[in-house]
């Protein structure tokens, strides 16, 4: 087989994982998540879905991104300090996603809060494919 015919096998097969990188901000995550994990196949909206409802055991208490952002994220939510948070759903607020410092800083600080640790590329990628998805 000629090279010819690899490259464009290999850019063919690859159109699927382009195909649902259609927000701005996932191209970079996904140079990420390569860096982090070879074998990074593409971002995928219901481990996005997954990650969101995830239930996990804090300070004895179970926390969630719905803790705060509600099981429906076009809906506003609230802190436990009572604070108002806007809807999470780009659809319904358009601001949401749109700017990478802000995108960086509220998964530093809700991925913190909720599971302990930094979310991965892999799971930012997963997330805004999930959250720009619903309409």
């Amino acid at each position: 087989m000629s090279t010819h015919w690899i490259v464009a096998l290999t850019c063919c097969l690859s159109l699927p994982a382009l195909a649902e990188s259609t927000h701005p901000l996932l191209a970079g995550y996904a140079v990420q998540a390569r860096q982090q994990a070879p074998q990074f196949a593409g971002f995928s909206a219901e481990r996005g879905k997954a990650l969101y409802f995830a239930e996990v055991p804090r300070n004895g208490k179970t926390m969630s991104c719905t803790t705060c952002h509600t099981a429906d994220p076009r809906q506003p939510g609230k802190t436990p300090a009572h604070r108002n948070v806007a809807p999470l759903a780009p659809s319904v607020n358009p601001e949401r996603f749109t700017d990478l410092q802000k995108v960086e800083k509220w998964f530093r600080r809700n991925c913190d809060d909720v599971y302990a640790r930094a979310c991965t590329a892999q799971e930012k990628g997963d997330f805004i494919s999930w959250i720009d998805s619903i309409r």
